[in-house]
């Protein structure tokens, strides 16, 4: 599988943002192994030090365990830790950029939810 990598990024942390993303859209679940760093690798076209380095970056930030022999695993409460995490975040950073396009646009509440029913009649 090809990825388009972003130049600026670190590989590793595009790496650990891509787990974020799946456990925050349950496609990884409390419990459920990481895959393996070789995998990952190989699938992504990756050096194998920098899946370990993205996998560390998940441990030391308490989403993930190494079970010696085993591999790693999505710790229990991870995906509530990340959404405080992830909503904090946009709201810190991204909201305040959102909010003066809108403003700036003029856009009412009105427009917005317009704007979002055709998004939501695809489904």
């Amino acid at each position: 599988m090809d990825h388009e990598w972003n130049d600026n990024q670190p590989i590793y942390r595009q790496l650990r943002d891509l787990v974020v993303a799946m456990i925050l859209d349950g496609v990884l679940k409390e419990g459920d192994p990481l895959p393996s760093v070789r995998t990952v690798a190989a699938e992504y076209r990756v050096n194998p030090i920098t899946v370990l380095k993205s996998y560390q970056n998940l441990v030391d930030e308490h989403l993930v365990e190494k079970r010696r022999g085993l591999g790693m695993f999505i710790n229990q409460g991870a995906r509530h830790l990340l959404m405080q995490g992830e909503r904090e975040k946009f709201l810190t950073e991204q909201w305040p950029v959102i909010h003066a396009t809108i403003q700036r646009l003029g856009l009412s509440l009105d427009d917005l939810k317009a704007a979002i029913k055709p998004a939501t009649e695809e489904q």
